[in-house]
């Protein structure tokens, strides 16, 4: 529920998901979509639009965690180029379910966060990049946004007003890699998915070399709500520098495993034992991933961590997408790197020799190690391959893939020398 109280907000962008037909138009409008869209449209202007942003301390859904407001106020005005908005629907990350869901539940939600977002920004053209896989959701997508055209919610001068915003709904085809912004942008411009060098940041030169903001799902489907009730109200929910409510995509050994929005700085034993149902196994976990499976593992001692940027990464790790992921005392941790190990290998798009080539290196060792065919000096070249990797590449899928190596390593140190060749009787 979106209450004018803070502290009585139980749900943003999952408001009205459960709402029969709320995929639909007019389902969407008799239960308040596009309601504030006027107001924004005819009494708001960008400064306005942007300092509520910024008041709201809404930081960025889709794992970097960046101030919302202050991302936009970086795009430069009167060059002479157009500006775009790119939401970035690709959801890549293994263990992040949550954006699929608003998509193809509350299409419109996103569309009007788009629409108060461009008009913000001063677009004329937006695009959806959609990872190739939902098919399902980029139907839903495409009928709504040509409902949206219809009902002169888009196209020219939007319900009566002098903003034009045409939006465009676009299948990416299925690569880990394009959930990078600068990487999206080369794919949405037709050429491989690969990232590119920054400086220059999208924000200045991004899509065809223009001023370009690029936003999560999950972010633009909020700014309806900011806008609405004030940036104040927003910042108030939550915690300080973690602000508003979030969703947790939670998977793993918990009875219950789903979506479920929480004000962000809610304690991760609340999740999983209020929301999740509890471990399957045991009372406390054995590995906590709590931003998708690129971020570092946390153990036991973490399960009373709040849910917040600040807290996660004195921890030792990173709140990411909100993809949480939980093994309890059944759960093989080896067997786990193993699996991620062939995924990053797989995803590498082989721009960066470090990433290229050290991604099918830990998946060859983890793949001898899971066998019982690895000796100790296997587990150094595998712990400085690791370390070699991260921050040596173009984007940060070398660190990604370095993680859970480098957490195993780490946390497990017994097991893994368990699974040594001269340890095998």
């Amino acid at each position: 529920m979106i209450a004018s109280d803070p502290s009585k907000v139980t749900a943003i962008c999952f408001d009205r998901i459960h709402i029969p037909g709320q995929n639909t138009l007019a389902v969407a409008q008799k239960n308040g979509a596009y309601a504030f869209l006027p107001t924004v449209l005819n009494e708001f202007d960008s400064p306005k639009i942007i300092s509520e942003v910024k008041t709201s301390g809404l930081r960025g859904r889709g794992g970097a965690g960046f101030p919302t407001g202050m991302k936009w106020s970086f795009v430069p005005r009167n060059t002479g180029k157009p500006t775009y908005l790119l939401c970035n629907a690709d959801e890549g990350e293994p263990g992040t379910f949550k954006d699929r869901d608003i998509m193809r539940f509350d299409p419109h939600l996103l569309i009007e966060g788009m629409i108060m977002s461009g008009f913000a920004l001063g677009v004329r053209d937006a695009y959806i990049y959609i990872r190739g896989e939902f098919l399902h959701e980029a139907n839903v997508l495409d009928a709504a946004v040509k409902e949206a055209y219809e009902a002169n919610l888009l196209g020219q001068r939007i319900l009566g007003s002098s903003f034009s915003m045409n939006l465009t709904v676009h299948r990416g085809a299925g690569a880990y890699i394009c959930g990078e912004e600068t990487a999206l942008i080369e794919s949405l411009e037709g050429r491989a998915g690969r990232p590119r060098f920054k400086p220059p940041f999208p924000a200045v030169e991004g899509f065809y070399r223009s001023p370009t903001v690029v936003n999560n799902v999950e972010t633009l489907c909020t700014i309806p709500a900011i806008l609405a009730h004030g940036g104040e109200w927003h910042s108030k929910i939550g915690v300080p520098n973690s602000a508003g409510m979030k969703i947790f995509s939670v998977s793993g050994n918990v009875n219950k495993a789903g979506n479920y929005e929480v004000p962000m700085g809610t304690p991760l034993r609340v999740l999983v034992e209020q929301y999740c149902g509890g471990l399957q196994h045991g009372d406390v976990p054995k590995v906590i991933i709590p931003g998708g499976s690129s971020t570092p593992w946390l153990g036991a001692e973490h399960y009373d961590i709040p849910l917040a940027y600040d807290e996660v990464h004195k921890a030792g790790s990173m709140l990411g997408s909100g993809a949480v992921i939980i093994l309890d005392e059944t759960a093989d941790p080896i067997a786990l790197t193993r699996r991620l190990a062939h995924f990053y290998a797989h995803e590498s798009c082989g721009q960066c020799t470090p990433c290229r080539e050290g991604t099918g290196w830990l998946e060859r060792v983890m793949l001898r190690l899971e066998a019982g065919q690895c000796n100790e000096q296997d587990l150094v070249v595998l712990k400085e391959a690791s370390q070699h990797m991260a921050g040596r590449t173009i984007c940060a899928l070398a660190d990604g893939a370095a993680a859970p190596i480098l957490s195993l390593l780490k946390m497990f140190p017994d097991a893994v020398r368990s699974y040594l060749a001269e340890n095998k009787a």
